[in-house]
C-alpha cells in the first residue's frame, strides 16, 4: 500500500536537489520509507570516490507511531547523526539500540548527549563509519506524563501497574499462556532483529520504574508478541546481553537450587522457585546456525524462567 505523502510528511533532498521517496512498510506502529536518487527532472546516481549529503525530515502523530527512531545504513556512510527535539517540560528521556547481521542488538556504543536551550530539551547521537546494514534505533518516554497519571490515576500505583504502563504485559493477558513461534532463521532474520530491538526498549523502559541488582530477563510474549525470543540482562551492567531464539533446554544438572523469583508479569508476586544449578541451551544465530550455551547459577535461572514463557 503506497502511503500517502500528507499522512508521513516526508521530505528529502540530496545535495539541495529534491528527491523522491517511497513507501516499504505501511502500518499504524511501523513505518519504513525509501529514499530514491531521483526526482522528477531525472536521476543522479552516485559513482565510486563520489558523495552525497541526504537531509530529510517527516511528521507523523504519535497516535499512529509509537515513541521511536530507526535508521538503516544501506549505502556507505562515513558519518550517521540523529537529533530530538523535544519541550522540555515533558522530562524526556531517551535511549538506543545497535542491530546488524554479524551481531544482535545491543545499547548503543556512543552515548546520547542532552543540551537543554530555553523551553526546549535537544537529544543528539552520532556514529562515524557504520558498518552496511547496521540498524540503529532510538527510542524515548515522556516522564512528566507519568508523573501526571501518578497523579490523577492512583490507580496505577502499584507495582503491577507501573509494569503494565512500561508496556509489559500482566497476569490474566491469553498470550502468556500461548506457545510461542521460532523464527524461520535466516530468512527471517529482520522480523527476529525488530522483535530483539523491541525487547531492549522495553527493559529499558522497565528500568525506569525498578532497580534490578540481580540482572533481569524478559520474553518476547511479555511484551505481547507470540515469538520465540527473550534477552537476559547480566547483573555486571558491562557484561553483554544474551539474546536467546528458538531457544531449547537440552541438558541440565541434577543439583538444584531454591530461591525466590520475581516476574515482570507476576510483578505483585513472588515465590521459591527450584532451579538446575546449570544448563545447556540450545538456540539460534540470526544467521540460522544452532549453537549450544552453557550457562551457570545467576544466569542459569533466569534464562530458564524467560524459556518458561516461551
Amino acid at each position: 500500500m503506497v502511503m500517502p505523502h500528507s499522512e508521513l510528511g516526508l521530505t528529502a533532498t540530496c545535495d539541495g536537489e529534491s528527491m523522491a521517496w517511497r513507501s516499504k512498510q505501511d502500518r499504524d506502529s511501523f513505518k519504513e520509507a525509501w529514499l530514491c536518487f531521483e526526482n522528477d527532472r531525472g536521476r543522479f546516481p552516485l559513482y565510486p570516490g563520489q558523495h552525497a549529503t541526504l537531509v530529510y525530515s517527516y511528521v507523523v502523530d504519535d497516535g499512529r507511531w509509537g515513541q521511536w527512531f530507526q535508521r538503516a545504513v544501506r549505502l556507505p556512510t562515513r558519518r550517521l547523526s540523529v537529533h530530538l527535539v523535544f519541550p522540555a517540560g515533558l522530562d524526556p528521556a531517551v535511549w538506543g539500540t545497535e542491530t546488524s547481521t554479524a551481531a544482535e542488538a545491543v545499547p548503543l556504543r556512543t552515548p546520547i548527549t542532552r543540551t537543554d536551550r530555553e523551553d526546549e530539551a535537544v537529544f543528539s547521537w552520532a556514529t562515524d563509519d557504520p558498518p552496511m546494514s547496521a540498524r540503529y534505533r532510538l527510542e524515548w518516554r515522556f516522564r512528566a506524563c507519568d508523573k501526571d497519571v501518578d497523579q490523577h490515576q492512583p490507580e496505577l500505583r502499584t507495582a503491577s501497574d507501573r509494569m503494565r504502563a512500561a508496556g509489559i504485559v500482566q497476569e490474566g493477558d491469553l498470550v502468556l499462556s500461548a506457545t510461542a513461534r521460532p523464527f524461520d532463521l535466516p530468512a527471517e532474520t529482520e522480523d527476529a532483529c525488530e522483535v530483539i530491538d523491541r525487547l531492549f526498549a522495553a527493559m529499558q523502559r522497565v528500568r525506569e520504574h525498578h532497580v534490578f541488582g540481580k540482572g533481569m530477563g524478559l520474553a518476547a510474549p511479555q511484551i505481547g508478541i507470540v515469538r520465540a525470543a527473550a534477552v537476559i540482562a547480566p547483573p555486571d551492567p558491562d557484561a553483554e546481553p544474551i539474546v536467546l531464539l528458538n531457544p531449547r533446554v537440552v541438558t541440565e544438572s541434577a543439583e538444584t537450587d531454591e530461591q525466590y523469583e520475581g516476574c515482570l508479569s507476576f510483578f505483585d508476586v513472588r515465590g521459591l522457585v527450584p532451579r538446575p544449578l546449570w544448563l545447556e541451551i540450545e538456540h539460534t544465530r540470526l544467521d540460522g546456525l544452532l549453537v549450544i550455551t552453557v550457562l551457570e547459577a545467576g544466569l542459569a535461572r533466569p534464562a530458564w524462567h524467560e524459556i518458561d514463557h516461551l
